[in-house]
């Protein structure tokens, strides 16, 4: 409890200076004010990311180990994902609205596959609750969050194969297109963001360890459990 306070002091901390930094960066030149919406909806899609890649680790580390902490690992970092996913979504909706005209667009490819990878994850949590038994829960959510994760490098680079509505990446190897001002504020917000995720992740771990040490299932879910050995049974 004590590192999930100190992590969500940081995290509000850095909340704090990330928006600051939105507030005070010039707004873009054709965007207007609706550009500061980027400080959210980049840092969201960013721990979304993030939040899956860690999924897919957590998953593989289980196919491997079978060991309950990777199955915790991976579930709790789902959950936030799509958590973080709707809100990138919504953001961009918002921005979309202001700046194209439309909040949404399915021949967008950028658009198209976030929502698809949305609701594949969706799905993993869905899975997760329709499956009573641990073990069998672990293996198949596991099977699923190490195939799903080829979502996220499809989205990335969606607006660089194919270009439609949405912009092509503002930060690359290269350098940046946007101003220098807006660029720090994004990445302060970036780097608060992450830092809510590591709160999130601490907090949700914990609540689900606790959960399973009241039901009794947190040896279940891929620990071994070895039988008695005949030398050691005894006649009662």
């Amino acid at each position: 409890m004590t590192r999930v306070r100190a992590l969500l002091g940081l995290a509000a901390i850095g909340l704090a200076v990330g928006l600051w930094f939105a507030l005070t960066a010039p707004p873009d030149v054709l965007q207007g004010q609706y550009s500061r919406i980027i400080n959210v909806h980049v840092p969201s899609l960013w721990l979304a990311f993030l939040a899956f890649g860690v999924t897919a680790l957590g998953s593989i580390m289980w196919l491997i180990r079978k060991r309950p902490r990777w199955d915790r690992l991976a579930a709790a970092s789902a959950e936030i994902g799509v958590l973080f996913t709707g809100i990138g979504l919504a953001t961009g909706m918002i921005w979309g609205k202001a700046v194209w005209g439309t909040a949404w667009d399915w021949g967008d490819p950028r658009l198209a596959s976030t929502a698809v990878m949305f609701f594949v994850y969706l799905a993993y949590i869905a899975l997760r609750g329709a499956v009573d038994d641990p073990f069998t829960r672990a293996r198949r959510s596991a099977i699923l969050g190490a195939i799903a994760v080829v979502q996220v490098p499809l989205v990335y680079f969606s607006v660089n194969l194919w270009r439609t509505l949405h912009q092509t990446q503002s930060v690359r190897p290269g350098g940046a297109t946007m101003p220098p001002e807006m660029l720090i504020a994004m990445l302060v917000n970036v780097a608060a963001f992450t830092l809510l995720y590591l709160a999130l992740m601490a907090a949700r771990l914990d609540l689900t360890r606790a959960e399973e040490a009241a039901l009794g299932t947190d040896a279940l879910a891929g620990d071994a459990i070895e039988p008695p050995r005949i030398s050691e049974v005894r006649d009662v």
